[in-house]
């Protein structure tokens, strides 16, 4: 059934229209009108071609579900349909506590909290409140699909205090008709990691690619690992692995191909932009990254992770005790990650053994070998005329990774184009080593080969 822009707009009138007349019933019923209203019927989404009916189709929520849903798309949509919700207890002159809601900190209008929608939906029905409880606990495909989320509240308020949110993703897919590809933001520390290159573009050393197939083939059979030989018993579900090694030896790279080569989006977590000084941020930004990376099986590389997992500190202060609480709910959160997390060092002597113990699979990057050098630089100068060039000399006398070797690239490709041609001389190959080589305070005479 194909999808299309229109059928969303008029699906979502019909549906914003069914939550107005839902809202004028529950009003009715609540102060006793004399005017009966009759309770409304959900619009028909069998036959409808839309993006958001094709949805609510997929997540089998129920009306009630597909209720809790449009609440929480309304005030992107049709604030106004809170509006009555502002009405006040003329004895008490205050609001009803049964409405719930919030107001925005820029929003004039009415925020729907949980409450808001267990009032519409549930009125006085118990049954139907623990209904609507069991639509948004762990089980629920609101909650495994990232669809909707109740807003953090302090332990000692009711659990329906919390603001109703709908997750970019669907309020994109809904109102967009289109994947939500999330961009990096303070809610959302990561980057979507791509490459252009392929396994066959890549040089790596045995030991390295035994334990990349070994990840391969983890994402490949883990189905038939998990269900099919019944493992899930006595396996944890996900992968972990610890890349480490010196720059620019393949690492994010890696990370990137296993994602390219299996369809699965790759991000790469900002360590320094997830750690926050202030309580609960922390735990509230990685929650949001986490929930949306599970229901899309993605691969989390977090980068330098040297940086926050090191050998913990004994906690002689409360900022000591507070940043090791950081570090124990990330771990956390990494062991019940259902898809593939891949943690980058350079130093692996860094990292806290304990948590060493926690993954499947550690991978050594070392700095290639001369053999592993003579290929790289035959990739990757491939597409130049080497005049007067002893790649195989040049791969045995120096000892750079093939982060530098792209890096030199870069600079022997700058040096052509000024001449107008596609020539590489070996002084523009050993003054790029040169460049490359000072980085690491290494200093060598470019002109002696």
């Amino acid at each position: 059934m194909a999808l299309d822009h229109q059928p969303s707009l008029n699906t979502l009138n019909r549906e914003l229209e069914w939550l107005n007349q839902m809202i004028t019933y529950r009003f009715s019923d609540y102060f006793q009108q004399t005017n009966e209203v009759l309770y409304p019927q959900a619009p028909d989404l069998s036959m409808d071609s839309s993006y958001y009916a094709h949805s609510i189709r997929e997540l089998q929520i129920g009306d009630s579900g597909r209720l809790l849903i449009l609440i929480a798309l309304a005030p992107h949509l049709r604030p106004a349909v809170f509006d009555i919700f502002f009405t006040k207890n003329a004895t008490i002159d205050r609001v009803y506590a049964e409405f719930g809601g919030l107001k925005g900190e820029k929003h004039s209008g009415f925020m729907p909290t949980g409450e808001t929608a267990v009032f519409i939906i549930a009125g006085g029905d118990l049954d139907k409140r623990f209904e609507l409880q069991r639509l948004l606990d762990e089980e629920s495909p609101l909650y495994k699909k990232n669809v909707l989320s109740l807003g953090f509240t302090n332990e000692y308020e009711p659990m329906w205090s919390g603001e109703l949110i709908l997750s970019k993703e669907y309020l994109t897919k809904f109102t967009l008709n289109e994947d939500y590809q999330p961009r990096f933001s303070p809610s959302f520390p990561a980057h979507l990691l791509s490459t252009k290159l392929n396994w066959e573009d890549a040089v790596f050393d045995q030991n390295v690619l035994e334990e990349i197939n070994h990840i391969k083939s983890w994402i490949q059979h883990e189905q038939q690992i998990m269900q099919g030989w019944g493992l899930e018993k006595f396996l944890k579900r996900g992968y972990r692995a610890l890349f480490h090694g010196p720059p620019g030896t393949g690492k994010s790279m890696t990370a990137g191909l296993l994602g390219k080569s299996h369809g699965m989006d790759v991000y790469r977590v900002d360590l320094s932009s997830v750690v926050s000084k202030y309580i609960g941020e922390t735990e509230k930004n990685l929650s949001k990254l986490f929930d949306m990376a599970e229901s899309k099986n993605w691969i989390l590389f977090f980068d330098e992770a040297d940086a926050l997992f090191s050998k913990r500190m004994k906690t002689q202060s409360s900022n000591d005790m507070f940043a090791n609480q950081q570090v124990a709910y990330l771990l956390q959160r990494i062991e019940d990650y259902h898809g593939v997390v891949i943690l980058a060092s350079n130093f692996k002597d860094n990292i806290d053994e304990a948590f060493l113990r926690r993954f499947q699979s550690l991978v050594y990057f070392p700095k290639p070998s001369s053999n592993l050098r003579l290929e790289l630089w035959q990739k990757h100068f491939s597409n130049f005329e080497l005049g007067d060039v002893d790649l195989a000399k040049i791969a045995k006398n120096y000892e750079i990774t093939g982060g530098s070797i792209i890096n030199v690239l870069r600079y022997c490709s700058i040096a052509s184009a000024k001449r107008k041609n596609n020539v590489v001389q070996e002084k523009d190959i050993l003054i790029g080593i040169k460049r490359e080589l000072s980085k690491e305070g290494i200093t060598i005479n470019s002109e002696a080969h």
